[in-house]
């Protein structure tokens, strides 16, 4: 009881009147205020700690040696990125600075295929005139929500927070020649911890800390942005869109809600344990106005694994495939990156079911451009969730606001997982090693 006191006199003292007489930008509070305001209020330590491995040395920020920033906002800077991050990961166990930009950029700030235009956790059930794989997927939807908590307790959600910590690795990258494996990933890993504010339906913003590296996201309803210590600030193309971490047994509203556009396409054991498979697809509209310039996303499809048993949401699997044209007029690049995510260690907060902890395994498949030749990158997150609360007090509208420098992409939106360019300085306060250094000590 002492720590859930602690942790709400935190958030008075994060509130957003209090975080406005401090500085100019009106946003939700960040990992390291979260976790140094909790340590003045609280006599136990934070939770977000170490993960066992050692403390990694610091890497570098910003772009490679030898390309200065104007250097990458010329004309063809998209094509060195991309081969940039198609580089052999470090897999000898010394962390190189590439290697972080490529886990932050695919694991950090994902999306969801598609958008979810209301809070509702579902519609109303209908089997008169509606196809069967349309009509199993709404009573399975049904039976989740229950399983979640009941429509009474979930429509009683407005906002949210959540506190975890994680650790990353690139595990694998392969040729079409050799494989090679990383030998030392549990001691190699990239740890750190996030930070996640929601407020239904469609605002969110996370705060991601890895090793010293860090980026941040949000969504005010009507505009996707992130940011990144090497690009700076950039929207998504497209409809606003859920995180995809917040599906990840985080929100089974918005769960609920997305994956009531879904077909049920069968059943499948995951981890010895029998599954309703739901599909749920990017239409050609929504793709096309995700796609500009050299980038074009062909495919984007997500799966929902719901165990018969409990009727909770278990696995959770998506696909997405990009087509990069070289402006030299060569051949195309595809970009295939698919994550698969376990989830477990459910129990009820405040009435809802969530999700504790979870594994994500990611895969990007380079291909395309030389006959006969690939490159497929392995990369794994290990996550726990430290503390959650729901319809958090002095949450606004306000904590949601984007950065005011915020320009729109010029290559498209590159996976929704990798960076895109931005002209012009963020407001986003830089990132400081001090405060990581004291995430990692506690």
């Amino acid at each position: 009881m002492e720590r859930r006191q602690g942790f709400f006199s935190a958030l008075r003292e994060l509130s957003p009147a209090r975080l406005r007489s401090h500085s100019p930008l009106k946003r939700a509070p960040s990992i390291d205020e979260v976790m140094l305001t909790r340590r003045r209020n609280s006599p136990e330590p934070p939770p977000v700690a170490r993960l066992g491995g050692e403390a990694l040395g610091p890497l570098m920020e910003g772009p490679n040696a030898g390309d200065g920033e104007e250097e990458c906002r010329k004309d063809g800077w998209a094509e060195r990125l991309w081969s940039q991050l198609a580089r052999t990961p470090s897999v000898s166990g010394v962390p190189r600075r590439s290697d972080l930009r490529l886990l932050l950029g695919v694991m950090g700030a994902p999306l969801a295929p598609v958008h979810v235009c209301s809070g509702e956790p579902l519609p109303h059930l209908s089997i008169k005139d509606t196809p069967i794989e349309i009509s199993s997927a709404h009573y399975i939807l049904q039976q989740y929500t229950a399983a979640s908590g009941g429509v009474k307790v979930m429509s009683s959600i407005h906002n949210s927070y959540a506190m975890g910590k994680m650790r990353m690795v690139a595990s694998e990258f392969e040729t079409s020649s050799k494989v090679m494996k990383n030998q030392n990933s549990s001691r190699n890993a990239e740890s750190g911890g996030f930070v996640l504010w929601q407020m239904a339906p469609e605002m969110w913003y996370v705060e991601l800390a890895v090793g010293v590296g860090k980026i941040r996201a949000g969504c005010n309803g009507k505009t996707v942005w992130r940011h990144t210590p090497w690009l700076g600030a950039h929207a998504a193309k497209g409809p606003v869109r859920p995180l995809r971490r917040t599906l990840q047994g985080l929100d089974p509203v918005t769960t609920a809600s997305m994956f009531s556009n879904s077909h049920c396409i069968g059943e499948k054991k995951i981890n010895g344990e029998d599954c309703f498979i739901l599909k749920l697809s990017a239409d050609p509209q929504t793709l096309k106005a995700r796609s500009e310039g050299p980038a074009e996303i062909i495919r984007h499809v997500m799966f929902g694994y719901f165990s018969q048993k409990s009727a909770l949401l278990v696995h959770l699997e998506d696909s997405h495939l990009t087509r990069i044209q070289s402006n030299s007029g060569g051949d195309a690049v595809y970009w295939e990156t698919t994550i698969n995510s376990s989830l477990d260690d459910y129990r009820s907060v405040e009435g809802v079911m969530v999700a504790h902890s979870g594994r994500s395994v990611v895969t990007l498949f380079r291909f395309g451009d030389v006959p006969l030749s690939h490159t497929k990158t392995r990369m794994e997150e290990a996550w726990t969730i430290e503390e959650v609360a729901f319809n958090v007090p002095g949450l606004s509208l306000d904590c949601f606001i984007p950065p005011a420098d915020l320009k729109s992409s010029s290559i498209g939106e590159s996976c929704d997982l990798l960076p895109q360019n931005v002209r012009g300085k963020t407001v986003v306060p830089s990132f400081n090693r001090a405060k990581v250094a004291a995430l990692e000590r506690h």
